[in-house]
């Protein structure tokens, strides 16, 4: 780095001094100022010989060039009206200069209007709480107010007139006039005298020509009776009375030569229908060799004739229940009438002479299976989804049903009363299985919760509920009373201990089919060797119970296959029911 020096007054500098005893600042010597200024080495020209050294350091540095402003521009800037934020500081000018380019010959005059918003230009405005109430009072009463489209600059006696209240002639408020309002003009009827218990008026009198009606009469009376029945018809429950029941019966005798009823079990039919012990080994089956007919509508739900199976009951969405023979002549033996609208469920007490039906008319109906009698009915108002007698001997007139509010039921069916309620689910409840040698039950629901309840008492011992649970509208208990296999809404047969702990065996997880929206049912075969279920496309699966393998499927009905049911003394024959009216027989 060299230091040199330059002069201000432009003449030609002398030879430099290296003694460095003069300072660095400006130095003022006969008028003219002389600057220090620091020059790299590199940039100064490369002399020729040594001779030149002087000349090249002789160099006259401007110490203070001439710098124009960057800003300093002579044409406007233009400000997008579409920017949200600016990175300068514009003048008035360039803020509301006219928007640069070529005008868009298809805008009409609303939309070139300036606007802050969608429909037009809004400016705030300011109105004191007591001005407003003062002009409002004054248009209730007088019929005028002062015009609030009126601008500042235009009229302030500007008024808005009622077409219904003719204005006075003074245009004053109501706080300014002295002059009573119309409304004041009229007389009250007046009682202040505490004494005169029945004429006592106080504040509560009402004006002289005021008429006042507290009960409609004649035509009126009449019309608001009829409307006010027309909304509790429209909005209320219609209690209507049970249909009347009857049944027929469509074999010709109804005892056979030895005066046995079609109750009980045929012995000559290579089966012993009255064994504890089930098969030894069970089988796929492989064929369809049987098909009952006669519902007119999709079946809701099958059930076998207690112990023997020689019988199969079957509820339809035609409103009736029919019993088949399995055996022989395969004929139907009984039809039964008595609801009105689909039934949900059916099922036998211990010995078979009884079953009962519930129905979406929210009946559940009690009735005789060999004469075809109704003996009674029971109804909570709601639609029961289930219905079951209590499985001890002992218990058998006792009937539970879950409710569409919530509610599991238990009827005493000598009086027909209630005698237990257990409420604690949060949605309609689907399914009701015993456990635990019947002492106790689990219920499922639409919460999608799974519940446990010790008999006789209305709170429930184990609440299971997981994120990943769906709604289990089917549960069946396995022949040997440990296992729950519950049909899930997520396409799967989850399974659960029906022992103390009630937890879910996640190792046995059935899938394949596509139950999603439907309640199709499932069952155990007697050996437990395999899981049978119906299928939303009428498809029929068998599942290996140890592996949860799916064995085998296959084509039962056009509609959904809404239950499966494997016999319990036969090895290889199982009944299959569908939405197309038909229940099948495989073996």
């Amino acid at each position: 780095m060299l230091a040199l020096r330059g002069y201000g007054s432009g003449s030609d500098a002398g030879s430099g001094s290296g003694s460095g005893s003069e300072s660095d600042g400006e130095k003022e010597s006969g008028g003219s100022s002389e600057v220090a200024v620091a020059v790299p080495l590199h940039l100064l020209p490369r002399p020729s010989s040594t001779s030149s050294v002087a000349a090249a350091l002789a160099v006259a540095v401007c110490a203070a060039p001439p710098v124009l402003p960057q800003d300093n521009r002579s044409e406007p800037r233009v400000v997008n009206p579409a920017l949200k934020e600016l990175q300068h500081n514009p003048t008035y000018d360039e803020l509301y200069a006219p928007i640069v380019g070529p005008e868009n010959p298809f805008q009409s005059q609303h939309s070139k209007a300036s606007k802050n918003m969608l429909s037009g230009f809004v400016e705030k405005a300011h109105i004191s709480e007591f001005q407003f109430e003062n002009q409002r009072r004054t248009f209730t009463s007088y019929g005028h107010a002062l015009d609030p489209t009126a601008d500042d600059d235009a009229d302030p006696s500007s008024i808005v007139v009622s077409s219904t209240i003719a204005p006075p002639e003074e245009k004053k408020t109501v706080f300014e006039s002295s002059k009573q309002r119309p409304l004041d003009k009229r007389k009250r009827k007046k009682n202040n005298n505490p004494e005169d218990i029945e004429g006592f008026l106080g504040p509560w009198g009402g004006y002289v020509d005021e008429k006042r009606i507290m009960k409609p009469s004649g035509e009126e009376a009449e019309a608001l009776e009829e409307i006010v029945a027309k909304r509790q018809k429209r909005g209320k429950i219609q209690d209507e009375k049970p249909l009347e029941e009857k049944s027929i019966l469509h074999i010709s005798d109804s005892v056979d030569y030895q005066g046995r009823t079609f109750l009980c079990p045929p012995q000559d039919v290579g089966v012993n229908l009255k064994s504890d012990t089930p098969p030894d080994r069970c089988f796929l089956p492989k064929s369809h060799i049987h098909t009952w007919k006669g519902h007119t509508k999709g079946i809701s739900t099958v059930k076998w004739f207690p112990r023997s199976a020689h019988l199969l009951i079957s509820g339809s969405m035609d409103c009736r229940v029919k019993i088949w023979e399995v055996y022989k002549e395969r004929r139907c033996i009984r039809t039964y009438y008595g609801h009105r609208q689909a039934v949900r469920d059916v099922n036998f007490n211990n010995a078979g002479k009884l079953f009962i039906s519930a129905g979406y008319d929210r009946y559940i109906k009690l009735w005789d299976t060999e004469t075809g009698d109704c003996i009674s009915h029971f109804t909570s108002r709601k639609i029961p989804y289930c219905a079951k007698f209590h499985p001890d001997d002992d218990k058998q007139h006792l009937i539970v049903a879950g409710t569409s509010d919530k509610k599991i039921i238990c009827w005493d069916t000598r009086n027909g009363e209630i005698v237990q309620e257990y409420d604690r689910h949060l949605g309609a409840v689907n399914s009701i299985t015993f456990v635990d040698e019947n002492r106790r039950f689990v219920t499922t629901s639409d919460d999608k919760s799974l519940r446990v309840w010790e008999w006789d008492t209305p709170v429930d011992m184990k609440y299971i509920a997981d994120p990943t649970m769906h709604s289990m509208p089917f549960v069946t208990s396995s022949p040997n009373g440990k296992w729950l296999a519950c049909q899930s809404m997520d396409n799967k047969v989850v399974v659960f201990s029906a022992l103390n702990r009630f937890k879910m065996n996640r190792k046995k997880t059935f899938t394949g089919h596509m139950v999603a929206g439907y309640a199709c049912g499932l069952d155990y075969s007697p050996d437990m060797s395999y899981l049978i279920s119906g299928d939303a496309d009428g498809k029929c699966y068998v599942w290996d119970w140890k592996t949860t393998k799916l064995y085998k499927k296959w084509k039962a009905h056009d509609g959904v296959c809404i239950s499966a049911l494997w016999h319990p003394h036969e090895p290889s024959k199982v009944v299959t029911a569908g939405w197309d009216g038909l229940i099948k027989y495989w073996d």
